[in-house]
This record gives C-alpha cells, sequence and structure tokens, in this order.
C-alpha cells in the first residue's frame, strides 16, 4: 500500500517514514503544499498523511484540491494547529481523520486502518478473499483450518495490495508500486521471489499466475 507523506518539519517526517516502512507501507514524502499536487497527479496513492501548517502552499487548500479533483483517497491530518476551528475546517473539507502532533506512532497507524477500513465498508481489520485472510494489525495471514502465519513486511504489502482487490489482476509495476517508494531499489525479480514465498507459506493455489498479465487471488463467491 502506497502513502504519500506531506510533512515540512524533517524530525516528524522522517519518524513518520521510518514507522510506515515498518509497518509495510511504501512511502514517498514531499515537503511542501506545491509539491503535494504534483506528487498525487503522477501516482495513484492508497493514503495520503497531511500536515496544514505547510510552506508553498497550506494544507486546506491541498486538501480542497485533491475533493474538488475527486479524489477519493482516504486523508489523514497531522498538525499542531489544535484549535476547534481548524479541526471543523479539515473534517469538513473531506479529510477522514484528524491527529494532533505530537502524537504516537502506533495511533497514527491504528487510525490509518480504521481510515482504511472505513473505506471498505468493513467493521474489522481484516482483508479476506473467503480463501485468504490478512490481519492488517498483526501482519499475520490464515488459510482456513490453517495456523495463522506471519509475514515479511514486502510479503504483506504485495498480498494486501492483490487482497483489495479480489480477482483483479495486477501487474508486476502496479505490483512494486505497492512495494517501494520513491528512490527505493527495485530489486530484479523481486516480485516473482515474494510471490514464491507467500506461496510456499499460505498453499501454491492463494496467487494466481496469469500468463503475460501479472497475478490476482480468486474474488469471493
Amino acid at each position: 500500500m502506497r502513502v504519500l507523506l506531506v510533512e515540512d518539519d524533517t524530525m516528524i517526517g522522517e519518524a513518520v517514514q521510518a514507522a510506515l516502512k515498518d509497518a509495510a507501507y511504501a512511502v514517498d514524502w514531499v515537503r511542501d503544499g506545491q509539491a503535494a499536487p504534483a506528487a498525487l497527479r503522477t501516482q495513484a496513492y492508497d493514503f495520503v498523511l497531511l500536515d496544514l501548517g505547510l510552506p508553498g502552499r497550506d494544507g486546506l487548500n491541498v486538501l480542497r484540491d485533491i475533493r474538488a479533483g475527486g479524489n477519493p483517497v482516504p486523508v489523514l491530518i497531522i498538525t499542531a494547529r489544535d484549535g476547534l476551528d481548524d479541526r471543523l475546517r479539515g473534517l469538513d473539507g473531506g479529510a477522514d481523520d484528524y491527529v494532533l502532533k505530537p502524537f504516537e506512532m502506533a495511533e497514527l497507524l491504528a487510525r490509518m486502518r480504521v481510515a482504511l477500513r472505513r473505506r471498505a465498508g468493513s467493521a474489522e481489520s481484516m482483508l479476506s478473499n473467503g480463501e485468504v485472510r490478512l490481519d492488517l494489525s498483526t501482519r499475520q495471514a490464515s488459510i482456513a483450518g490453517q495456523p495463522d502465519v506471519q509475514l515479511s513486511a514486502r510479503e504483506f504489502a504485495l498480498l494486501q495490495a492483490l487482497l483489495v482487490r479480489p480477482g483483479a489482476i495486477l501487474s508486476r509495476g502496479e505490483l512494486e508500486d505497492r512495494i517501494y517508494g520513491w528512490g527505493e531499489e527495485v530489486e530484479s525479480n523481486a516480485v516473482e521471489f515474494i510471490i514464491h514465498s507467500l506461496r510456499r507459506k499460505l498453499g501454491s493455489q492463494v496467487i494466481r499466475n496469469v500468463r503475460g498479465l501479472g497475478w490476482r487471488v480468486s474474488k469471493s463467491e
């Protein structure tokens, strides 16, 4: 899952970026309000973390542009502005949630999971296609009748990308987009290696190859 982090504070940005990578998110980080719309035009994101007090352009204006363009991406505001009016403007402007600085990384990640569940219409921190279940909070996967299996960060990211859209075929490039952020080296045959590892842990039929197109998981009946 790919996240756009819009934050001008270097210390906070580095801490959030590290926490997101540890939680198996691919992260792109921009540091001003002018760069954020450009990033959103050129890359599809699954989530946006947006500061309000940005150089170049205020975060509320960035949020307004995101929603005016019809982009439904979940947006969580992270800011030091603690006034009620600021919170209301952010939420009424289309933000999914609002977190005040300073915050604990565990809370930020939990609020992201809640926003993603809400968008998916699910009450559980879980993705499933009826065959395999993926726990978003513990990074564990399971097949019916078998014990839970702990996944690595990249195994989790790849399986999550497939389970978000069961039945859809994702190409190598689309899967790499969900695993690697800007500046990260894409290892040769990385997707095949991760899929091989997932099949070894969960069974050979969990992820299906569609020759010449990519990979998919089966859709729920």
